[in-house]
């Protein structure tokens, strides 16, 4: 079972791929109720430093518990073990420093890329493999993989399984389904030509 994720400001798109079919999707939650989904973004401007890097440490610290809850659920109501997560890729030299994120142009994707650090340590403490995919080509390398069948297989779900079927579960399955043909390395780019 490979996971696919589209991820949002404290939730996620889910789509599991057996080999080409989807064996499960579904929203997950990324970050607890009653905390903003987008401390940096939204929250931060209104705060000093300190008083902005509380807020992070404590949206993170929730972030890691309801991502992780998150990922026991859908792990457990699979039917086979989970093999990988694919998350769209951030820049891994990414700051962490709260004075600079709060700054462009790092403030507008700060939060964004919280989540999928979190996603990303979560999967590995499961010993999941991460894969990091180009959300702007990753259906295309999908369809050059499925080749014949790619509108079937990205597409179909929506006719089979119902709505919701949107470009975010695409988006999602696509992953999945490179992460399963493509080799990456330790840190989750694709190896060219292997």
């Amino acid at each position: 079972m490979r996971v696919g994720v589209a991820h949002h400001f404290g939730w996620a798109v889910a789509v599991t791929a057996a080999g080409r079919q989807v064996a499960d999707r579904r929203r997950i939650r990324l970050v607890e109720p009653g905390l903003p989904a987008a401390p940096i973004h939204y929250e931060s401007a209104r705060l000093d430093d300190a008083a902005a890097a509380d807020l992070v440490r404590r949206v993170r610290a929730s972030a890691a518990r309801a991502t992780s809850a998150s990922l026991d659920e859908l792990a457990s109501g699979l039917p086979g073990p989970v093999l990988s997560i694919s998350l769209r890729a951030w820049p891994l030299d990414f700051p962490d420093d709260i004075a600079v994120l709060r700054r462009a142009p790092y403030e507008s994707r700060a939060d964004s890329v919280m989540y999928r650090q979190i996603l990303a340590e979560q999967a590995r403490a499961r010993g999941w493999a991460v894969h990091l995919f180009d959300a702007g080509a990753v259906e295309r390398q999908a369809a050059e993989i499925l080749a014949e069948h790619a509108d079937e297989v990205l597409h179909g779900p929506r006719a089979a399984l119902g709505p919701p079927w949107t470009k975010d579960h695409r988006i999602a399955l696509a992953a999945a389904i490179v992460a399963g043909e493509r080799p990456v390395a330790p840190d989750g780019r694709e190896l060219r030509g292997a």
